[in-house]
């Protein structure tokens, strides 16, 4: 065990952990140079094409250090988007250690502080790693002052890199193995190991990657989940070098897979304690804190009949993706389908984006919500998730809305842009502390006022150069009401939303506005209304085609005209009556692009 090293490698959004990680896997030789690319331990189509990590994942490297031993490195290569934090608190769990990756031409950033602090929590010893110190506009010493001043971490030990072109990369892996600590555990004792993550493999069914603290597992242990006491056969067992590789055991202190012929997805609980059934630890592991979600929309099948197959489909990215929630849902508009929760938009986009392509099925999503706490009169409190379950204003007392605790780092020379943007979403002031040249900003703003795209908005003001990342603090009452869209006398559920009553007749506006654009035309006039309760606070109209019925006609009693407009109007007036509006997906998305205004 004292030459085995569990590291995961952590820091902001594109500061370079998955290239690092790729020169690590290259010089430790895993992997021929034919089958060496960018970027290898982002398997996933999604994380290829947005040039993002998704899914943190392991790799086992082996190391001949200068001292003339053989180091086994079990490296966790995590997500950088604070969409994501969960994959790495659950990674941080597995390693007795973090590298702190830091781009050194863009310093310190917020994602940097959030991943520092989630390390902290899990008594990380944490190494920084100054990258990208070949471009001409690093700063390798502010940062380090900034790595001091902010965080209180002391950077003198700090390594400079270049993923890129593998600069120090060498001097890297001898640090890593005389300055990070050996796991600890008791290769005598009953196997204790946690379960860090699960996924299914058309192939091999429901693959588990389990990181060993006690104990040894081997091939066709009979192992019980003691969470739930269900018992399987181990059938197989591995590492990953990137690719599986099979062996006949995992010790203590290593990081593998097993697959045990689990058939139910529902079996497999994240930070699930794995024992022997007939030699069980006493000491089961407290399990991972479960992730709260913050934005819901609703997921539809637009046939109906794939209600089924839809289902499946979510079953198996839930048990990919612990931070993900769903529920079944009914939709008066839209049919059977899904309440679902994310930890943000981009979450959402990569869910909705994976069960398009992983089920082959059309989805409707609904726009996003956060989750809204309503007092009723009689004391009783409920959370809301769809704005369409809003009970009778008559019955409720006050709303209550979720607020975070927001940080945002930027150059001074853009403050009073940010600050501007922050008083806008109503938000109250809490610090603000300067760093050279850098400033970090102190914000509590309500969740629905920055979950849409306050981010893009902090980027676009600073030219690129701010970074936002936030956490929940609580719940306040606010004066906020119900925005119900009518369309065609029929309230789309749908569209509903729940905003401040300030903004609420101009965004009613924008939406009408926004949907007769996306609504095509009908035989029919169709009004577009926006209400709170009875009252109407904006309507847009849509006019009807129009046909010439009098265009065959010349000549003769204007009475004849007159005959032919009167049968056309009563023809469009039990139209109007019988006929169905089909609204497209882009109106659903409508209610969402409103907030960002």
């Amino acid at each position: 065990m004292k030459n085995i090293r569990n590291f995961a490698i952590i820091a902001h959004v594109d500061h370079g952990k998955s290239t690092l990680a790729d020169r690590l896997i290259e010089l430790c030789g895993n992997i021929s140079n034919r089958e060496m690319k960018n970027q290898i331990l982002d398997s996933m189509p999604l994380e290829r094409e947005r040039g993002i990590t998704i899914k943190a994942q392991t790799v086992r490297l082996n190391y001949k250090a200068k001292d003339g031993n053989e180091y086994q490195l079990n490296i966790i290569d995590t997500p950088g988007h604070v969409d994501f934090s969960y994959e790495v608190s659950r990674s941080l769990i597995a390693c007795e250690s973090s590298l702190l990756i830091i781009d050194a031409t863009q310093g310190v950033e917020a994602q940097t502080i959030s991943n520092v602090y989630h390390a902290i929590e899990e008594n990380h010893e944490i190494m920084p790693v100054l990258n990208k110190i070949d471009l001409p506009s690093a700063e390798p010493d502010k940062v380090i002052k900034e790595l001091e001043e902010m965080i209180g971490i002391d950077g003198s030990n700090s390594i400079m890199v270049s993923a890129k072109r593998g600069i120090g990369i060498n001097e890297l892996l001898e640090k890593i193995v005389t300055d990070l600590p050996a796991p600890d555990g008791d290769p005598n004792a009953p196997l204790r190991a946690l379960l860090i993550d699960s996924w299914y493999d058309v192939y091999l069914g429901i693959v588990i990657l389990i990181r060993v603290k006690d104990g040894c597992i081997s091939l066709g242990d009979d192992i019980t989940m003691m969470s739930n006491n269900k018992k399987y056969i181990v059938d197989r067992l591995g590492i990953f070098n990137p690719k599986m590789e099979k062996c006949q055991t995992l010790y203590s202190g290593e990081i593998g897979f097993i697959t045990a012929a689990i058939k139910d997805i529902e079996e497999t609980a994240i930070g699930d304690t794995i024992t022997h059934t007939k030699n069980p630890t006493l000491s089961p592991f407290p399990g991972f804190k479960s992730s709260n979600p913050v934005v819901f929309c609703g997921i539809f099948p637009k046939d109906e009949t794939n209600f089924s197959e839809m289902k499946k489909s979510i079953a198996k990215l839930k048990l990919n993706d612990n931070s993900f929630h769903y529920e079944v849902e009914k939709s008066t508009a839209l049919g059977t389908g899904f309440r679902c929760g994310f930890l943000g938009l981009l979450h959402m986009d990569i869910i909705c984006e994976r069960l398009r392509r992983e089920s082959n099925i059309d989805l409707v999503a609904t726009a996003p919500s956060v989750v809204y706490k309503v007092v009723m009169k009689d004391g009783k409190v409920i959370e809301i998730y769809n704005p369409s379950d809003l009970p009778d204003p008559s019955e409720i007392q006050h709303i209550e809305e979720p607020w975070i605790k927001g940080t945002v780092i930027t150059s001074a020379d853009y403050l009073g842009a940010i600050i501007t943007l922050c008083e806008e979403k109503r938000g109250e002031h809490i610090n603000l502390t300067y760093v050279n040249n850098q400033v970090m900003l102190e914000y509590n703003l309500p969740l629905n006022e920055i979950v849409f795209d306050f981010n893009d908005s902090v980027k676009s003001l600073s030219k690129g150069f701010a970074s936002f990342n936030y956490e929940l603090s609580d719940y306040r009452p606010g004066k906020l009401v119900k925005v119900s869209i009518i369309v065609h006398n029929n309230i789309v559920d749908g569209l509903s939303f729940i905003t401040h009553y300030d903004k609420a007749p101009q965004q009613g506006r924008d939406v009408c506005s926004k949907l007769k654009d996306l609504i095509q035309r009908h035989q029919f006039k169709i009004a577009i209304q926006a209400a709170i309760g009875g009252k109407i606070i904006a309507r847009e109209t849509i006019a009807g085609f129009r046909k010439g019925v009098t265009d065959k006609l010349y000549g003769g009693d204007r009475t004849r005209k007159m005959k032919l407009l009167e049968k056309q109007k009563e023809g469009k007036k039990r139209m109007e009556g019988l006929g169905k509006v089909n609204i497209p997906q882009s109106a659903f998305l409508a209610v969402a692009q409103v907030n960002k205004k």
